[in-house]
């Protein structure tokens, strides 16, 4: 069984997903449900300056809301994050930023390898949300690439070229003509999906039901 976890790091309910997956893959394994997690890019704002966009400004203009709801939808989404043993500074993350080169960098970790690519999208979703930290930033994301054990001098070549440019944009636009328009998307076999930061049992029960289908 194979999983597309379709997400991008300025994203917070993409956290809480993936933090609910996992906790619904350790469940799971023990009746033999392994599956095997890939990552896929997905910008949510693929437009957005290098300088980025003060963040309460930028979700009032975007979804239409006011600075009541942003505060309201912000406080809802620490709770979750606290259960789920992530931390969401309050305060921290007030800019939204470009975040392709996340994309090929994350990209080239996991031509690498697995455990490295997933280590370091913890360490990007850290960054970001509970330090305050540009994801756009090359110096932090070599630095970041590096402490996760990744190759210094290779991870600076890669940020400081386009390589790896053409397959991100690739990725995106499968997942965009499959029809997700919005993350977190969990993808079960190119088949299945589950939209959304659904609790853990949500995507236990998706891939129990997957796995009985597959006898």
């Amino acid at each position: 069984m194979k999983i597309d976890f379709v997400s991008d790091v300025s994203c917070p309910w993409c956290v809480i997903g993936l933090l609910a997956l996992e906790q619904a893959l350790a469940e799971v394994a023990a009746e033999g449900i392994r599956p095997t997690v890939h990552f896929q890019p997905f910008e949510l704002n693929p437009q957005m300056v290098p300088e980025g966009q003060e963040i309460v400004e930028h979700l009032m203009q975007k979804y239409g809301i006011d600075a009541a709801q942003v505060a309201a939808n912000t406080e809802a989404i620490r709770q979750r994050g606290a259960e789920l043993g992530f931390t969401f500074s309050a305060g921290t993350a007030r800019r939204i930023y470009n975040t392709f080169d996340t994309h090929r960098l994350l990209h080239w970790a996991g031509l690498q390898s697995a455990e490295a690519q997933r280590a370091l999208k913890y360490r990007l979703f850290e960054a970001y949300f509970t330090h305050g930290q540009n994801p756009g930033d090359t110096a932090l994301l070599q630095r970041l690439a590096t402490e996760v054990g990744l190759d210094t001098t290779e991870a600076a070549a890669v940020l400081a070229s386009d390589r790896y440019a053409t397959e991100v944009r690739q990725a995106e636009s499968r997942v965009h003509r499959s029809g997700i328009h919005s993350v977190p998307a969990v993808i079960i076999d190119d088949q299945y999906l589950v939209s959304g930061g659904q609790p853990a049992e949500v995507f236990a029960q998706a891939l129990r039901q997957v796995a009985a289908r597959q006898g």
